[in-house]
């Protein structure tokens, strides 16, 4: 398998490709115009579109199924060079909206939930992408091809700007070192210039890499995949708390460096008579205390097979308001797709049982 061309950051490019400019008009080409071979890159020289044929790919992954919801988010399958499948989904966070004359007012928005593993060594008992077990890491230039199919096919230009969670199949931790070339890779001006401050990183909690994260000093925020609010419950949830328990997720939250703007999120899905009660609320409110943070509720989507149950919208609003009337920023995530396969690794799933 040739390595990606989408695995280089625009520095790295330079270095290999001379004239050093090249990597300018290469990054261009790849990510304004959504070029599909390098035969299209009309101001390279001849030998040199060669040279990158025969050493590199420009294609990946490929989609091969979407499914699309009434409420305008997208679930793209991919494929993979060695058949394996992952998910990316795109959300639409706020719709077009125009002047009475028809004339543009605001543009759409959104958000695309990105993958950066063929399945998941995490194994949390809620999550079906665990399921299928761990297949392998995706390379940078996979993570990054997730973004650059998306935004072709939806004809997003390439000076829109969207949000990217690191929140898909697989923890991104998990693959470090990918998941930050990737970031650096999403963030340059002259490719797709998606600032840091629009990329989160989501974990389930590998303290001693929350820390190394921390260390690269990306600028991207930090989203904690929290869950429950004791060791006992989250062990049988998320059987990765035997080895970072949550004194020590918290710990290392609170040495990560943030922007003083910026929140650390705590993702934390409710799942009916699970972890939806305000005693659960209370714990939280302590366990979170001294930290600047914004808590994420998130309804549970229910799958084939799970015991799981989507909790009620009363008991999830009575969980926001106990936190929010405290003093601790707190939403309900809008659920999306649900018409469609909404939970994560689901139509991965589907596909691979039909």
């Amino acid at each position: 398998m040739k390595k990606p061309i989408q695995s280089f950051t625009r520095a790295e490019l330079a270095e290999i490709i001379k004239p050093a400019f090249r990597a300018k008009q290469i990054y261009r080409w790849v990510y304004h115009k959504y070029i599909e071979n390098f035969e299209e890159m009309k101001n390279l020289p001849f030998d040199l579109k060669k040279e990158l044929a025969e050493k590199y790919t420009l294609n990946p992954l490929k989609i091969i199924k979407i499914e699309q919801s009434r409420d305008g988010s997208k679930k793209y399958l991919f494929e993979l060079h060695d058949g394996h499948t992952v998910e990316a989904v795109l959300l639409l966070m706020k719709k077009e909206q125009y002047h009475e004359n028809g004339t543009l007012k605001h543009q759409a928005k959104y958000t695309v939930c990105i993958s950066c593993q063929v399945g998941c060594k995490v194994g949390c008992a809620f999550c079906l992408t665990a399921k299928s077990g761990f297949l392998r890491d995706l390379n940078a230039g996979e993570i990054v091809e997730q973004i650059r199919l998306i935004k072709k096919d939806n004809d997003i230009d390439a000076n829109r700007r969207l949000n990217i969670v690191y929140m898909g199949m697989g923890e991104p931790l998990d693959n470090l070192q990918a998941v930050a070339q990737s970031s650096r890779i999403f963030s340059d001006p002259d490719g797709m210039s998606i600032s840091p401050n629009r990329q989160t990183i989501s974990t389930s909690g590998l303290s001693t890499k929350i820390a190394k994260l921390g260390a690269m000093e990306l600028g991207v925020n930090l989203a904690i995949s929290l869950h429950a609010v004791d060791d006992e419950l989250r062990e049988q949830l998320m059987p990765i708390n035997k080895a970072y328990n949550i004194q020590s997720i918290i710990d290392a939250v609170k040495a990560f460096p943030i922007n003083e703007r910026k929140r650390v999120m705590f993702e934390y899905l409710v799942i009916k008579d699970v972890n939806d009660d305000l005693g659960a609320a209370k714990k939280l409110l302590a366990l979170l205390d001294g930290i600047k943070a914004k808590v994420n509720l998130i309804y549970f989507n229910p799958y084939g097979g799970t015991d799981f149950k989507r909790p009620d919208e009363k008991d999830m609003i009575a969980f926001q308001d106990y936190l929010t009337k405290r003093g601790l920023h707190c939403t309900i995530r809008e659920s999306k797709g649900l018409d469609i396969s909404a939970a994560c690794g689901q139509l991965r799933d589907n596909e691979l049982n039909s």
